[in-house]
């Protein structure tokens, strides 16, 4: 091993372990995305409890907040990402029609 590639070596490692925690991350915001599009789907159908199911196995571990306005409802989720990447926070919002409206 020459010395060029041991000093090269630790960057590229550095390198390769971001480029995965950034693909790690972006896979868990759109997890959340569409659990928090589908979950505001539900509610604007008037199914809570289809709401709730679909948050706790699309993004398990979020916190969902509901808002209502101009009949529209919005979901939006709140959480953290995991492992050594768990001081990084996420969001995501879904909206859609209310029904009636």
């Amino acid at each position: 091993m020459t010395v060029e590639f041991a000093v090269a070596l630790p960057a590229v490692v550095l390198v390769l372990v971001t480029l995965v925690a950034g693909v790690v991350l972006v896979d868990r915001v759109g997890s959340m995305q569409a659990a928090a599009g589908a979950a505001a789907r539900a509610l604007g159908r008037g199914d809570q409890a289809a709401a709730d199911r679909l948050v706790r196995e699309g993004a398990p571990g979020t916190v969902a907040t509901v808002r209502h306005a101009d009949g529209t409802v919005c979901v939006d989720l709140a959480g953290r990402a995991g492992g050594p990447l768990s001081a990084v926070p996420l969001t995501a919002t879904g909206c859609a029609a209310e029904a009636g409206r």
